[in-house]
């Protein structure tokens, strides 16, 4: 089906680490009947068009006019098994979370990313402002929790958009997140990112931020055996995975549901010992997954899969902040949307899915 092998072509071209990192962005497309998008917990870059999970439209349709529980758990709950039952007979795989909200919009063609280049902007305190500047044109969303309740304040602000501008927003940006880009060809995403790209790049050299983030060399063998040593002797496991990169600064606190599933909303800071690990876990309510000192920063995990995505997270999540001074400085998520994605099953499910 050609636009099953289109969607796949875009999935590639935006399934780089220019764009997503580890199992981050979803893409889809649809006809009037069937919602093709990205199974959860899988990487854009390595889809086929027979992965995508085929969804009934209008059992999926169903999620937009039911009373939900106003617990959160409950909610969540009721959302997926709505979900899962939308899903077409001869088709597998978990759905993306965000599936409704591709299917709110009616554009053929949906690609979810979350660049750093993008996320210095939605991340940032300016963001708001610098995006009416540069993007007149696009939808922008203050912080929702994902799923359910994004998909639903999307739905009102695309038909408020649709009152004031007779059409569909093209760009949705949003805050602590990332940016979505709908049509109906794929060149015309194609020229939407090139043209959100261009005029960011240009905005942080006009700020005079660099676009690169600054990483010291990587730890020689011998450092790096007596920092794993001492990681895994903190935490008191012996197994423990470690991948080491040079120093920079880890982020001081949570930029975006990503960051959070895959290095946590706060890194060690310092020499771990158990002393420290444990006032950490108490604090925090989870064992580090970042650890700088030394000059060096290690992501540490159960899996070496695992603790590579918790590094690489991590300089992103930096990075990101680096550039967010370009707009006022890096805006954190609050401690209530932080704690949601850190209990949220499905942010669990997808962490298990791209580590194993």
């Amino acid at each position: 089906m050609r636009i099953l092998e289109t969607i796949t072509a875009l999935s590639h071209e935006f399934g780089t680490t220019d764009y997503v990192r580890g199992g981050g962005g979803n893409t889809s497309c649809k006809n009037e009947n069937t919602l093709w998008v990205k199974p959860s917990g899988t990487i854009l870059g390595n889809l086929r068009p027979e992965a995508f999970v085929a969804m009934d439209r209008q059992k999926l349709s169903e999620l937009y006019t039911i009373e939900p529980p106003s617990d959160s758990s409950s909610r969540e709950t009721l959302i997926k098994e709505k979900m899962e039952q939308a899903v077409l007979p001869d088709s597998s795989g978990r759905a993306s979370v965000e599936a409704p909200l591709h299917d709110s919009l009616s554009a053929r063609y949906v690609v979810h990313t979350h660049p750093a280049i993008v996320n210095g902007m939605t991340c940032a305190k300016e963001g708001k402002a610098i995006c009416r500047e540069l993007f007149p044109s696009a939808l922008w969303l203050d912080y929702i929790d994902p799923g359910y309740t994004l998909c639903m304040k999307v739905r009102d602000e695309i038909q408020n958009y649709m009152t004031g501008n007779g059409c569909e927003p093209s760009l949705l940006f949003l805050k602590n997140h990332g940016v979505f880009a709908a049509a109906d060809e794929a060149d015309e995403i194609r020229e939407l990112y090139a043209d959100v790209m261009t005029k960011l790049k240009a905005k942080y050299e006009q700020a005079g931020i660099s676009m690169e983030l600054t990483v010291g060399e990587k730890p020689d063998h011998e450092h790096l055996t007596e920092a794993c040593n001492c990681i895994r002797d903190a935490i008191g496991n012996p197994d423990l995975s470690v991948a080491a990169g040079g120093e920079f600064n880890p982020a001081a606190g949570p930029i975006s549901p990503d960051h959070i599933v895959y290095s946590k909303s706060y890194a060690y800071i310092g020499v771990p010992t158990k002393q420290g690990i444990s006032d950490f876990k108490a604090k925090h309510g989870y064992s580090p997954q970042v650890i700088a000192f030394d000059k060096a920063v290690f992501g540490v995990a159960d899996s070496e899969k695992g603790a590579g995505l918790a590094l690489e997270l991590a300089q992103d999540g930096a990075l990101v902040e680096q550039l967010a001074a370009g707009f006022g400085g890096i805006d954190y998520m609050t401690g209530r949307a932080r704690e949601f994605i850190e209990h949220w099953e499905v942010e669990s499910y997808r962490k298990k899915q791209i580590e194993n």
